[in-house]
């Protein structure tokens, strides 16, 4: 199984959303923090990003920002102007895909802004590793992949054809992943040590696979080691060195999120979720989740189901759509 995917699939709540942004000088966006990640490509002109925290970043023509917890930032011509909400336009609400418009006498700047709904009370080493902000500025003949996507990506937005929708997400989808590659690939410092260097580890990663691949079975930390070939003591820490945390807190935290998700998305029986996050007992699979996430399982499915209206959550349908792409 590849690790990665498969962890991007289970802290997904929803499909993403895109809005197409066209902006005449003066103008500012403000976009109100949301539950998810979101990313920002300028497709044409120059603009700012006003982060939280820290100093405005400049940007320019195929420059990519991705923001790793949707926290609330602006998005100006220059950085001195008053901001309004930026509330997306969707002609069709079944649609990913929206249209935000701002005239004026000056400069043009189109945008693609993107949002991805991830569930933040089901936090993971992947995110939280990576920075608060990532730039990746636009340099000829660097992530060659990543630049094809979001050529396909514009060229849908520009002229849209039978199944844009089907394909605005699925590159969407693909934009995210190759996002994080292109980071981890210029960053090795701070790949050193958390879960994105575990990935490549020839001791720990094994042992990654191991967990994703069955996290129901009753791993111990001496069975994790046989898989890199280390003793129980020795794995226990280069794994901990690694990624940060113990290899069965891992375990617990990554059996609790596979739960949350068959929760959320799927009618299974409690009894089966329990047993595939490996629990032979629902109360005491019932006891750690309501210590994990602070609420038993069922009353965490209904809130799902209320949120989302349906096991299958949606972010069109929890309100944040007018405040986020």
């Amino acid at each position: 199984m590849d690790i990665l995917s498969d962890t991007l699939e289970v802290l997904r709540t929803g499909r993403p959303m895109v809005t197409r942004t066209d902006a005449h000088a003066p103008w500012a966006l403000k976009f109100q923090p949301v539950s998810g990640a979101g990313f920002h490509v300028v497709v044409e002109g120059r603009c700012h990003l006003l982060p939280p925290h820290g100093e405005p970043l400049a940007l320019g023509p195929g420059d990519i920002v991705f923001l790793r917890r949707g926290s609330g930032h602006t998005l100006c011509d220059v950085p001195d102007r008053d901001p309004v909400d930026f509330v997306p336009e969707r002609v069709d609400r079944s649609s990913p895909i929206g249209q935000v418009t701002v005239d004026g006498p000056g400069p043009r700047t189109v945008l693609v802004c993107g949002a991805y709904a991830i569930d933040v009370d089901r936090p993971h080493p992947l995110f939280g590793d990576l920075p608060e902000v990532i730039h990746l500025p636009a340099v000829p003949g660097r992530h060659p992949v990543l630049r094809s996507a979001v050529d396909q990506l514009c060229a849908e937005f520009h002229a849209p054809q039978p199944g844009s929708d089907a394909v605005v997400t699925a590159l969407i989808d693909l934009l995210l992943l190759y996002i994080l590659r292109s980071w981890y690939a210029e960053a090795p410092t701070e790949r050193t040590r958390g879960w994105t260097a575990a990935l490549t580890d020839p001791a720990v990663a094994p042992a990654l696979k191991a967990i994703h691949d069955d996290p129901g079975r009753p791993w111990t930390v001496e069975s994790l080691g046989a898989r890199a070939g280390l003793s129980r003591a020795a794995f226990a820490r280069r794994f901990a060195s690694v990624v940060g945390e113990p290899p069965l807190t891992y375990l617990t935290n990554w059996r609790m999120a596979t739960a949350a998700r068959l929760l959320h998305h799927s009618p299974a029986p409690l009894s089966t979720v329990a047993q595939h996050a490996g629990y032979t007992s629902e109360f005491a699979f019932a006891k750690a989740f309501k210590r994990h996430f602070g609420s038993p399982p069922g009353a965490y499915r209904k809130q799902a189901r209320t949120a989302g209206g349906g096991l299958q959550k949606d972010p069109r349908t929890t309100g944040t759509t007018g405040a986020h792409p």
